[in-house]
């Protein structure tokens, strides 16, 4: 089964510019950057995410996943976080959007980013990270790929 989905199936370099929203509910806006990597035995995304509030707090991630199956609809992935702790979590394909539902192996953190396909260049990102039944931070992106590089 193909997807049409070019974020996480199509390596690319992808910006985010958006909001973050701490515990407290306080705004900032972010601003990051994302690398979609794939190797015939593990796909890789690779980045950071940067808040700007003062001062500024910057996460970064690397997610290392399993190339899907032969539905293509699913995938599952492990990153190691500093603060969270190792997370796994899993990929799932449902129409225009991509689901990403994990959770930590110690601290009872887990949550889901939602990235809704609005074109094959843009996406729009929206996730909660919770503690037990307490939300820790949210946040919503505008992902936009980055143009590919003419071949010489």
């Amino acid at each position: 089964m193909r997807t049409e989905h070019t974020f996480l199936y199509e390596p690319a370099v992808w910006t985010a510019t958006g909001a973050f929203w701490s515990e407290d509910g306080r705004e900032s806006a972010i601003e990051g950057r994302t690398e979609v990597r794939h190797d015939e035995e593990c796909w890789m995304i690779a980045g950071s995410m940067k808040v700007l509030c003062s001062p500024h707090v910057e996460f970064k991630h690397l997610y290392l996943i399993q190339p899907p199956g032969k539905d293509a609809l699913t995938a599952k992935w492990t990153s190691e976080n500093p603060a969270l702790g190792h997370l796994h979590g899993t990929f799932c394909i449902v129409g225009p959007s991509i689901l990403s539902v994990y959770y930590s192996d110690h601290g009872g953190y887990h949550g889901v980013e939602h990235l809704a396909r609005i074109d094959a260049d843009h996406y729009e990102a929206c996730g909660v990270l919770l503690m037990n039944d307490r939300r820790i931070s949210s946040w919503r992106a505008h992902l936009t790929r980055e143009a590919r590089a003419a071949s010489g």
